[in-house]
């Protein structure tokens, strides 16, 4: 890797990040802001009512329009942040490798696992670090299960089931709502790259992979809710639910092993705690009420589980080390490109 151009190891990494929608506006800019390994230098966005809150929340940042604008700016850059829609991922990132610059991608990576590899190719051929922002794995509840897996407080950990599920059936308002299967739209690539990423994370490499999708309403033919059932070479098998017009919800995690279980109801804080405007310095930033916390046990005797706190801030931590140092990038491309692969694969036999 080569290093940060112009910048010693004590120099804050310079900035850009691409789009001031939920991504850009709620996950990236308010991580970056609180980190002082980074520098806030650049946000693009072309809305008009977007770029006048960006210049609110951040005066010292330039706000551009465009992406064109943006890579003129490059030679002062040391990092580009892609929360924009699927659809732009692989001509954004490629430009900014191309401008010697490294990538953060959201999830779920590129539309295609075809454009992964070749984003990862050229990303080694430059010398740029390239990572996919898989924020799900510094959720309160996932983080206490990897603890109690981690203390073997299941014993054998027999079937997984994750769900991500809420009554939505007005939609998101914004390109989830018409983005097609092509665009990188639908349940499975947005919900799924988080919740097939998990189960990887937990259990390792999949042998045999199954999925069941359904479209209820969308205008373009992308799902609206998903089923992924994954065995793992290890022998867990995990279950996975995605659905945004769900009535009623299930557990977020319910985990079956030889001598325990572990279920927790709830969606992790850290989202709405930031899209509130929490700063991830807020000492109560992550920290989960004991109303949310898990359960441990066998039915009849289940204690709840302290959470651990949630944490992404420490993907940008993790990201920084590797940008200056030795250390591995805190989400690995060839991941998210499994996964793609996996929803490629689910998305062909559906």
């Amino acid at each position: 890797m080569e290093t940060l151009k112009g910048n010693t190891a004590a120099a804050p990494i310079r900035t850009a990040v691409v789009g001031f929608g939920i991504s850009g506006k709620v996950f990236h800019a308010p991580l970056i802001a609180a980190d002082p390994a980074y520098s806030l230098d650049v946000i693009v966005t072309a809305d008009p009512d977007r770029a006048s809150e960006a210049a609110r929340l951040y005066p010292d940042t330039r706000i551009v329009p465009t992406p064109e604008a943006l890579f003129a700016l490059a030679t002062d850059l040391d990092l580009v942040i892609l929360g924009t829609p699927p659809l732009t991922h692989f001509d954004l990132a490629a430009t900014a490798i191309a401008h010697n610059l490294h990538v953060v991608v959201d999830k779920p990576f590129v539309t295609t696992a075809a454009h992964g590899e070749e984003l990862i190719s050229r990303a080694s051929d430059a010398g740029v670090q390239l990572t996919v922002f898989q924020n799900r794995r510094w959720d309160a509840d996932f983080l206490t299960l990897q603890k109690l897996l981690k203390d073997g407080a299941l014993g054998e950990v027999r079937t997984f089931e994750s769900r991500f599920e809420w009554w939505r059936p007005e939609g998101f308002g914004n390109w989830r709502d018409s983005a097609t299967l092509a665009e990188g739209g639908g349940i499975l690539h947005d919900l799924g790259a988080h919740l097939i990423d998990q189960a990887l994370q937990l259990f390792g490499p999949v042998a045999e992979s199954y999925g069941e999708t359904a479209n209820h309403g969308h205008p373009d033919g992308a799902d609206t809710e998903a089923f992924v059932s994954l065995l793992h070479e290890s022998g867990v098998r995990s279950r996975l639910w995605m659905n945004g017009m769900a009535a009623q919800v299930g557990p977020r995690f319910h985990v079956l092993g030889s001598e325990s279980g572990y279920t927790k109801w709830g969606l992790d804080s850290q989202e709405p705690a930031l899209a509130a405007g929490m700063t991830p310095s807020d000492p109560a930033y992550g920290v989960e009420p004991q109303t949310h916390w898990g359960t441990l046990g066998i039915d009849g005797g289940a204690v709840s589980v302290p959470a651990e706190q949630g944490n992404y801030p420490r993907f940008y931590r993790d990201l920084a080390a590797a940008l200056r140092g030795p250390e591995p990038l805190p989400v690995q491309p060839a991941e998210s490109l499994e996964v793609l692969q996996i929803i490629e694969k689910i998305h062909a036999l559906a």
